[in-house]
């Protein structure tokens, strides 16, 4: 079989869609850099287009019925979005799961020291990553600090014009000959990605020096006191820990109960000569969930039940309170339909068995700079549409859900039925690596899943290159099969 560009395909018409989903979509990807940010800027734009919280509903006692849209979210980390169709709960969803967190560098909870008249925060890595590719590039910090009133501070630096960057410095050339023998794993260590954030010692003038002799008898524990000590011996974290002080009233022990993530920092971009592509952080994969989300809220009118789950830590195996192996998606569909009448277990294990899912995540895109790694007649190809992936993993389809030639069946017909440019593609060559998505854990509902999404280059790096035409087709795919599955 041959596929070709989709770009071919358009008239002047389907340009101009590509065209304005994309720009909307940069704006997302440059906005939501967190799992946080995501599920929040998605909360709003869902109770925008008439959806309900559902833990007021529950409050209420409210009853649900066809045409409602409710959302219910874990931890603000992730999210659950249910548009319910004309036909009874018990024949199934049409689900749609993409995750929201991506490869990065977390903070640590007791980051701050200094060393050699520099300041750092220490990090440990996030997901899979090229430890080498994020140092001497500008990052930002996003995240949430919460002290112990329960106040929570929202942080985000690095993104503003006028803001500081920050960075993970790197060794010169002209004294790497050592390093530059090491493997690329060993290049740079995990424990040396530590950011840089600042240089500057706090300096006392003489008389606060005076004043602080005097107060010493009186065991001052105030926080300039406490600084005047700090800065004696570590003057840059203390000039740091009072910049802290005066920005965000943070003290050293509120790191603690913060989670701070260091990504890329900078807005999303075109790509190209031609505008083709769009280069930006995290699109692993917030290029399937904002197109998941996007068919949802553009969705009218569906028979079946229509769902959107945006989760989090899949990157490291989708395990927690808000990963895809939790409770979290079983208990909300539950109380949906405990709200529509459809109370009993049977009838939710029945409902969840008899679904279908597309487990939207990100595929390999071929570069043709690197094509030793790739099958090139099941690869995915930048421009070509929505890729299908019948199963994922590694080392012999390790960890993969496998999906069933009967739905890989009804898939196509749905997709040549609404015109969706699409094909069928595996990660890379059978021995060179593989990886997984979410779909195994929908899967054990005993529901029919497939892997469908967008195909990129530079997978996990800080910055990932998709096609806008993939992008459009994919939220063209995803609504199809919402609205037909």
């Amino acid at each position: 079989m041959k596929y070709e560009s989709v770009w071919k395909t358009y008239k002047d018409n389907d340009v101009k869609a590509v065209e304005a989903f994309s720009q909307d979509y940069r704006t997302f990807l440059t906005a939501c850099k967190t799992e946080r940010e995501c599920a929040a800027w998605a909360v709003k734009i869902a109770e925008e287009k008439g959806y309900t919280c559902l833990d007021s509903l529950i409050a209420q006692g409210k009853k649900l019925k066809a045409g409602d849209k409710v959302w219910a979210h874990v931890h603000g980390k992730a999210l659950v979005l249910v548009h319910l169709g004309t036909e009874d709960l018990e024949t199934g969803l049409n689900i749609l799961g993409a995750h929201i967190d991506s490869p990065r560098l977390d903070i640590k909870q007791n980051p701050l020291y200094e060393a050699n008249d520099f300041a750092f925060l220490d990090t440990h890595y996030y997901g899979g990553i090229k430890h080498y590719q994020w140092v001497t590039t500008p990052l930002a910090i996003h995240g949430v600090v919460v002290k112990k009133t329960g106040e929570t501070i929202e942080v985000v630096v690095g993104e503003n014009d006028d803001d500081p960057v920050f960075c993970v410095t790197d060794l010169l050339v002209h004294l790497a000959s050592e390093q530059m023998e090491k493997t690329g794993k060993k290049i740079v260590e995990g424990e040396n990605l530590d950011v840089l954030v600042g240089s500057r010692p706090l300096v006392f003038e003489a008389d606060d020096l005076e004043d602080e002799k005097s107060e010493s008898k009186t065991e001052d524990s105030s926080l300039a006191a406490q600084l005047k000590k700090l800065a004696k011996k570590e003057p840059v974290k203390a000039m740091l820990l009072k910049l802290l002080e005066e920005k965000y009233d943070i003290e050293e022990k509120d790191f603690l109960s913060a989670e701070l993530e260091v990504v890329p920092a900078g807005a999303a971009r075109d790509c190209g000569f031609d505008r083709s592509m769009i280069i930006g952080y995290g699109q692993d994969d917030r290029v399937c969930s904002y197109a998941s989300l996007r068919a949802l809220l553009d969705l009218e009118n569906p028979k079946k039940t229509a769902v959107c789950v945006l989760v989090d830590k899949e990157e490291i195996g989708s395990v927690g309170a808000t990963g895809m192996t939790s409770r979290f998606f079983e208990n909300t569909i539950a109380e949906i339909m405990e709200l529509a009448g459809s109370n009993s277990g049977i009838a939710l294990r029945r409902s969840l068995a008899a679904s279908n899912m597309l487990s939207c995540d990100v595929g390999a895109g071929f570069d043709p700079l690197y094509p030793s790694v790739f099958e090139s007649k099941n690869s995915g190809y930048l421009g070509y549409g929505l890729v299908l992936k019948k199963f994922t993993g590694s080392r012999g389809k390790s960890g993969s859900n496998d999906a069933s030639a009967e739905y890989l069946a009804k898939i196509r017909e749905i997709f040549d039925s609404n015109k969706v440019a699409f094909y069928s593609a595996e990660l890379g060559k059978v021995d060179a690596g593989g990886g997984g998505t979410i779909a195994y854990v929908l899967a054990e509902y005993g529901m029919n899943v497939v892997d469908a999404g967008v195909a990129v280059l530079s997978m996990h790096s800080p910055w990932e290159v998709s096609s806008k035409a993939d992008i459009y087709e994919a939220y063209k795919g995803y609504k199809a099969f919402l609205l037909d599955a």
